[in-house]
């Protein structure tokens, strides 16, 4: 009996422990563009999801990210901890103009940050931006942008 009890307690944690490790997928989703380019993007709007973001994820498709989404317009800072992918950040104003980007490597805790008040925060494929042209300054389009 004390064998089972044990078990049973062991397969409790494990679960906890994978359903706290397991990727946040189901979440509400939108379609952006940047000029002739699509991208499919989840979209994060609270404290927990924005917590969680795109941990432990082990893959993500080209064209798919995450958009955060704040309150309010303020200095938003990421970091990279329990991320095993390789992102960039692009730090976003409310008409979609980009701010800034920002390359963040897997598993740090570096700071990444936006040089001005933003409310949005894309996380895309590290690279993905760069491959397609998209610098700061370059707008992209779709719900919630202003445009």
């Amino acid at each position: 009996m004390k064998k089972l009890a044990c078990l049973l307690l062991a397969l409790c944690f494990t679960g906890a422990a994978l359903a706290q490790e397991s990727p946040q997928t189901q979440l509400q989703r939108i379609t952006l563009t940047a000029g002739i380019h699509q991208m499919e993007i989840q979209v994060a709007l609270t404290p927990e999801q924005h917590q969680i973001g795109l941990m432990y994820r082990t893959e993500m498709p080209q064209g798919e990210g995450m958009l955060f989404v704040f309150q309010a317009p303020s200095k938003q800072c990421f970091w990279m901890k329990n991320t095993i992918l390789p992102l960039t950040a692009a730090f976003i104003a409310d008409d979609g103009s980009i701010v800034n980007l920002e390359d963040m490597k897997p598993q740090t805790t570096d700071s990444h940050c936006s040089l001005k008040p933003v409310r949005y925060v894309l996380e895309m494929n590290q690279g993905w931006f760069a491959k397609k042209g998209i610098k700061p300054g370059f707008k992209l389009a779709g719900r919630p942008f202003t445009n």
